[in-house]
């Protein structure tokens, strides 16, 4: 039978209260094309999803009140 220690020493390692990120070593990221014509995912509230079931409800529901909107005014020169 072997004898193991009764207890083993942790190494804690303390967090820094601040991080310098060397921008210069970064590279693009290769995902990102991927992403732009992703969907944007959004939750919404259990009691509004009770309503709207599906993606396409919601959609026509937001379309409607984004044309019952008042347009802006655009400042020309500015």
């Amino acid at each position: 039978m072997k004898k193991t220690p009764a207890t083993k020493s942790r190494k804690v390692q303390e967090i820094a209260p601040e991080y310098r990120f060397d921008y210069r070593a970064a590279k693009p990221n290769r995902f990102a094309a991927r992403l732009k014509d992703e969907p944007l995912i959004v939750l919404i509230e259990p009691d509004i999803a009770k309503v709207f079931t599906s993606s396409e409800q919601v959609n026509k529901a937001l379309r409607a009140l984004i044309s019952a909107m008042p347009k802006k005014k655009t400042v020309i020169g500015k």
